[in-house]
């Protein structure tokens, strides 16, 4: 089922119903004051001054001079490498359809000049607690992010009586670790105690440059970010639109892509995105994928998968993403998982037969491993795509972004109609205050996470009934009374009692919505 233009309406207006709360479900999570934001990116959180401190002026770091950093170059030259590619592969697969910057092309590109003008630059759209990634790494207590917006300086020029957001659509994610390495030698401050100062900000009833100060300031969560933590660089950005036509649906493409900071050249380097199995290098080497399958089947990897929590090894992971959107319920070869599971016998080449996954699922239970998410070969393959990041941002997201970010560049910020995040975002917040909260109290913590499409409700009634869970707007499978083909791993993804789940044909996931007649 392809997501109508009122299915992506509902998407992102269903994110507005944080707006009303009295308490936000981001509180004690992430920064997302518009007017406060403001002040942290004229200052120390200045994207120039995060990579580029002992250069740092007062001026704010525009795009031109930004790819001319000696640090960036790695990064301009491994994204124009990925545009190539793209461009190229477009041609071979859909020769009749032109690809080229501007509105006269069937694909239309993104326009790379504005990596390389005075006129454009990263703004700072959010700071976003992400320490329910301690797992990954426990020693640095996980990551903090700061995500920055790609926005004209210059505003674009009025075309029919209206002016076009100065917003582009791209962002650039410095992921921090949450404290230093030598913090983390020194033990000092603590998991804990940074914990403790993210919770505190949600009693803070601040805008503006009070928050911005007490946020920085000797004792608040900011106070412990600095340059020498940055562990990578994430970009996502659209690389091209096509409009509806006369032969396809409309199609938007967003491209991934990441980079480690290298301390001993002071680069960032291209590396493999976290869980984007690399499919097509998959599905043509058999010694490979007998390698992959033999690691992700083992019981105790098939169990971190299951909770969200599996760090797959490099060797089967890929170096960029693109995630096509939308592309509805129906399972299509758009997912970064598709043809990994056979569907059925005699089927094309997969590394999963279905009797595969039946017997891992098997020999986990024997072994006394309870999977909360995956109880199916339909579960298996919906946690494969969703644990990657292409599969992730397909999910609940606004286009092929989690976060687009705060608009403080606004005539009126504080009235925006464009949210910072998804409905996927918004809907994560209770299970990373959770764990924020467990660390603070000393507590070991539950880093499980459940399908993209369904939140964990982690003990709370905060997202029951909302369009994050079971609300108007909210992700559903349509079960059938007394059918032995229910689907376990999602029987639970019912809708509130004044709602039924509203499918397309081919697929039983749907929206809750008011039954029709």
């Amino acid at each position: 089922m392809r997501l109508s233009v009122l299915g992506l309406l509902m998407l992102c207006c269903g994110s507005l119903a944080h707006a009303d709360e009295s308490a936000p479900l981001e509180r004690g999570t992430a920064i997302l004051e518009p007017f406060a934001l403001r002040e942290l990116d004229k200052g120390a959180f200045g994207l120039g001054r995060m990579l580029a401190p002992a250069a740092a002026n007062e001026a704010p770091l525009a795009d031109a001079a930004l790819f001319a950093l000696p640090s960036m170059a790695p990064v301009r030259k491994a994204l124009d490498a990925e545009f190539d590619r793209y461009i190229e592969k477009h041609k071979a697969s859909l020769p009749n359809e032109s690809i080229g910057v501007g509105t006269s092309y069937a694909f239309q590109l993104f326009d790379r000049t504005v990596l390389d003008t005075p006129d454009a630059r990263f703004v700072l759209a959010g700071v976003v607690n992400r320490m329910d990634r301690a797992f990954v790494d426990p020693e640095h207590c996980g990551e903090v992010r700061l995500l920055y917006r790609l926005t004209r300086t210059t505003p674009p020029e009025a075309k029919d009586g209206e002016v076009a957001s100065p917003r582009l659509p791209m962002t650039l994610n410095i992921v921090l670790k949450a404290r230093s390495d030598a913090q983390a030698k020194s033990n000092s401050p603590s998991c804990a105690e940074i914990a403790k100062r993210w919770l505190a900000t949600s009693e803070l009833q601040l805008t503006g440059p009070e928050l911005a100060a007490k946020l920085s300031a000797a004792d608040g969560p900011l106070a412990l970010i600095r340059p020498e933590n940055i562990h990578r660089i994430e970009t996502n950005l659209q690389i091209a639109h096509a409009p509806k036509s006369a032969i396809r649906d409309f199609r938007t493409d967003y491209m991934m892509k990441v980079f480690d900071y290298q301390a001993a050249s002071g680069t960032f380097e291209e590396a493999v995105l976290e869980d984007q199995i690399d499919r097509d290098r998959l599905l043509a080497d058999a010694a490979l994928a007998g390698e992959f399958k033999a690691w992700l089947l083992d019981p105790a990897h098939l169990g971190e998968l299951d909770r969200g929590m599996a760090v797959i090894p490099d060797k089967f992971l890929a170096k960029v993403a693109v995630a096509p959107t939308p592309v509805g319920f129906v399972n299509s070869d758009m997912l970064p998982a598709y043809g990994l599971v056979q569907s059925e016998a005699g089927g094309p080449a997969a590394v999963f037969s279905e009797a595969d996954v039946v017997g891992a699922l098997e020999k986990a239970a024997a072994q006394g491993i309870q999977l909360e998410n995956i109880q199916s070969v339909a579960g298996f393959e919906r946690r494969l795509n969703d644990s990657s990041c292409g599969g992730c941002h397909q999910t609940r997201g606004i286009g092929g972004f989690h976060f687009p970010g705060v608009d403080w560049m606004a005539e009126k910020p504080s009235n925006t109609v464009v949210v910072p995040g998804s409905p996927h975002f918004f809907g994560d917040q209770v299970r990373r205050r959770d764990i924020l909260t467990a660390m603070a109290e000393g507590r070991t913590p539950d880093f499980s996470r459940g399908f993209a499409s369904r939140p964990q409700l982690r003990g709370s009634d905060e997202l029951a009934g909302t369009v994050y869970n079971d609300g108007w707007g909210g992700h559903c499978y349509a079960s059938r009374a007394d059918a032995a083909d229910n689907d376990k791993s999602f029987s639970r993804w019912s809708c509130a009692a004044n709602l039924s789940c509203q499918t397309g044909p081919a697929t039983r996931f749907g929206m809750c919505f008011i039954a029709t007649r």
